[in-house]
């Protein structure tokens, strides 16, 4: 039997604490050299998008991939979930939410390892669909006390603000310019669709860390330079995904302005092989693009709930 789980079903099992808790044992697995993680492809057509990102973990039980549509008509995410023993197929599940909180999750789990321990002051600069999971990441590993908030259209700033107030509780005020987001942050957000810096490096307290998560093609950035020269350590899920996705250290790197020795990956921190923060005064740099591994390991751990909770729709496949 396959099990099938919808958007609904994932929303009622999945909680941020225990999001950012399996990815660490995923990142944990994968510095241990027990995971294998498939950067994304995409086959990219005249009027949309398909992207596939395939992992496997058999410490965690599991293989599997997501797929994606983008169109102009919407985004549709799904996941298939197979068991590493015997290649079954355990499970298909719709993923939006999934995906949000996986990548709000790895934020928070970044922010656990770099951002100073008495960090507590936030700036978001973004509003979209990934903005409520990130700040529910960080929530879950440090005691969040004022969020400042830009979002170019101020309306929408101020419907998010007071989403997240009736949400999470959290003292949250919208902001007129990127800037005033910045300069009070202890930990920064940046979560846009833009094409050119919305970050500039002469804003950030010393002992920021800032979370890059809005764009994952080679050709948009949402950081400047002088953001990457500032930060002391350079951290992604993905060295490999970053070298074909990520236009903040892409463009620059073209250019001759930037060292890809520079970067390391999540899992190198999480399993204290990489470099650690060395001083209050280092600014540290997460740039999260979305890797596979993220996806099946929350899939797994929802697929587990739904097992033991009687959740989802039961399916009779030859597979």
């Amino acid at each position: 039997m396959v099990l099938v789980l919808r958007e609904g079903d994932v929303r009622h099992l999945l909680t941020m604490p225990d999001t950012v808790a399996v990815l660490e044992r995923a990142f944990g697995a994968l510095a241990d050299g027990c995971v294998v993680n498939h950067p994304r492809s995409r086959l990219v057509l005249a009027n949309g998008v398909l992207n596939i990102l395939a992992a496997a973990a058999p410490t965690l039980g599991v293989l599997g991939y997501k797929t994606y549509t983008a169109f102009r008509e919407g985004v549709r995410y799904v996941v298939m979930l197979f068991s590493a023993q015997d290649g079954q197929l355990l499970a298909i599940i719709e993923s939006d939410w999934l995906g949000r909180m996986r990548t709000g999750g790895t934020s928070g789990l970044a922010t656990k390892y770099l951002a100073l321990p008495q960090a507590t002051t936030v700036g978001l600069i973004g509003t979209g669909n990934q903005a409520l999971t990130q700040l529910m990441g960080i929530s879950a590993v440090r005691k969040v006390t004022q969020v400042y908030v830009y979002n170019r259209t101020p309306q929408k700033g101020k419907i998010f603000c007071d989403e997240v107030t009736r949400l999470l509780n959290i003292d949250i005020r919208p902001v007129t310019h990127p800037r005033q987001a910045v300069e009070n942050a202890d930990i920064l957000i940046t979560a846009t669709t833009s094409s050119e810096p919305v970050l500039h490096g002469e804003w950030l307290n010393p002992g920021c860390h800032i979370n890059a998560i809005g764009s994952n093609w080679p050709t948009k950035r949402e950081i400047d330079l002088s953001t990457l020269q500032r930060s002391y350590l350079i951290v992604a899920d993905s060295r490999d995904q970053a070298r074909a996705e990520a236009g903040d250290f892409i463009i620059p790197a073209e250019t001759g302005l930037f060292d890809w020795s520079r970067v390391h990956e999540l899992s190198e921190v999480v399993g204290r092989q990489g470099p650690q923060r060395e001083s209050i005064e280092n600014i540290t740099l997460y740039k999260g693009l979305g890797i596979a591994l993220e996806d099946i390991a929350v899939a797994a751990h929802v697929w587990k709930l739904a097992q033991k909770q009687g959740v989802g729709e039961q399916l009779q496949l030859s597979l």
